[in-house]
């Protein structure tokens, strides 16, 4: 029983202690918080009367009281005025210039820019030009003393290559798409002409870029244009909303429509007997180019494989790999389908019909030198000596000129 009592007793004085010790703290975080917002305070107050007193003493260019003026200047080093004179005084010289607006030379802008950087309150003893004025000029002298200290000094460097050689360089790098710069510095070793590695890089860098060492698509495509054909559809419609395709295979070398056909239904095997009408006798390019549309199934390709075709597919979502067919599609809206209602399937077929006529043997394209793809039967007298006449196609939406033979003179009949 008595050690129980003991128990509590040490219980309770253990307690007791506990207690002193939580408001001994609480009295010590309160004088240290008190005393912390007290030296707070004080600090602040001495920012705020030093910001005061500087406000006070700062040169003011707008006061026009010459005693308070001449009191705050007390208050600065004989230095800074100084330099602040020596400052107003280069911008009095600027002003006494002839013309209304006083152009300021190197050395104008030089001694502004060293006086600015040794005042202190440059800003406000700067009157005739804008403080980011003044800071631009520091950072173009800035540019030219450390230009002219990076320069070397009694090295003249290499001597600069002369622009045939550059020519010679951009012309190997352009047709040969594989060769880096050492195959065509070997290249110009066997002409005698000596240019370093690196002078090389930069220029094939400005032809083709420094990742297209390997043959690019537009590469393979003007390399082998003259073997290449390129399919599409068009979808149109006509007066009652009705659709209608076009199928058109074109060769990329001279732009000439191959062939063409007119449906409301394509499927594999319209499809296949259409390239069977655009090469017969088996006659036909290397290659064939088509987008993945589902009209091209298995009878399309046992045609092409018949005929010696090999078929590329171009990328998803890239009608750039088909640029040349997607371009003739658009010029047939714009040019023809455009400005015509079509009234059936047959009269599609005519109209599109009399556009190959004239887009084969009239019609002059940008792509290859505002040449015609078909050949046009013409003497050379017709050519340049012949009357203009103009014939109009497709109903008058264009017209096709030409030169008529000169009619020469009939020889009189001997007696």
């Amino acid at each position: 029983m008595d050690a129980h009592v003991s128990e509590i007793r040490q219980g309770k004085q253990f307690h007791g202690r506990i207690v002193v010790s939580i408001l001994f703290f609480e009295r010590e975080a309160t004088a240290f918080m008190f005393f912390g917002f007290i030296q707070y305070w004080l600090q602040s107050l001495y920012h705020r009367a030093k910001q005061r007193l500087r406000q006070w003493t700062r040169p003011d260019n707008s006061s026009d009281s010459l005693p308070i003026g001449t009191a705050r200047d007390l208050t600065r080093s004989k230095s800074e005025l100084i330099l602040e004179n020596a400052l107003l005084r280069q911008e009095l010289i600027v002003l006494q210039r002839q013309g209304k607006r006083p152009s300021l030379t190197w050395r104008d802008r030089a001694l502004f820019v060293l006086l600015a950087s040794k005042l202190p309150s440059w800003r406000t003893a700067l009157l005739i030009v804008q403080p980011d004025t003044l800071l631009r000029w520091h950072r173009d002298l800035f540019r030219r003393v450390w230009r002219r200290k990076s320069q070397r000094k009694g090295e003249t460097g290499r001597p600069p290559v002369a622009d045939e050689i550059v020519t010679l360089i951009k012309d190997m790098a352009q047709a040969n798409r594989t060769w880096g710069a050492e195959r065509i510095r070997g290249e110009l070793l066997k002409q005698g002409i000596t240019v370093v590695k690196s002078t090389i890089q930069a220029y094939i860098n400005q032809v083709r870029g420094p990742l297209s060492g390997k043959q690019t698509w537009s590469t393979f495509l003007r390399n082998h244009a003259q073997d290449i054909w390129a399919c599409d559809f068009l979808q149109t419609y006509d007066l009652f909303f009705r659709t209608l395709f076009v199928f058109v295979i074109i060769e990329l070398d001279s732009r000439r429509l191959v062939h063409f056909g007119v449906t409301r239904s394509p499927d594999d095997a319209w499809v296949a007997q259409q390239l069977r009408e655009a090469t017969p006798f088996g006659g036909g390019p290397r290659f064939l180019i088509r987008d993945n549309d589902n009209k091209f199934g298995a009878a399309f390709a046992r045609v092409a494989e018949g005929t010696g075709i090999e078929v590329l597919t171009t990328p998803y979502q890239a009608p750039k790999a088909n640029a040349i067919c997607e371009r003739f599609l658009g010029s047939v809206r714009r040019e023809c389908l455009d400005f015509f209602l079509i009234l059936s399937e047959r009269h599609l077929y005519r109209t599109m019909k009399q556009y190959k006529a004239y887009f084969n043997q009239a019609r002059p394209h940008q792509g290859i030198n505002q040449l015609i793809p078909g050949p046009v039967e013409q003497s050379e007298e017709q050519a340049t000596k012949g009357e203009t006449i103009s014939q109009p196609v497709l109903g008058g939406l264009h017209q096709d000129y030409q030169r008529r033979a000169v009619a020469r003179p009939s020889l009189p009949r001997a007696a």
